[in-house]
């Protein structure tokens, strides 16, 4: 289950499940290579520069050991 605190003003701390985060990056990364015409260029921008944090972010987890489940 997905939970979200503020860490700081302006700032979210996410807990979800891998499949979660998944998820969304599946729909972001769909919105970011057919968004219809009459979403702002800005708007895929930023969201193309967040996939590219993520992926940064994935491979430096790839090289850590994957907690296990309680």
């Amino acid at each position: 289950m997905m939970q979200l605190e503020w860490a700081r003003p302006g700032v979210l701390r996410v807990t979800s499940h891998a499949y979660e985060m998944a998820a969304l990056v599946a729909a972001a990364r769909y919105v970011t290579d057919s968004a219809p015409p009459d979403i702002p260029e800005e708007a895929l921008e930023h969201l193309r520069e967040v996939l590219k944090e993520y992926d940064a972010q994935t491979q430096r987890l790839g090289t850590t050991e994957t907690p296990s489940d309680p």
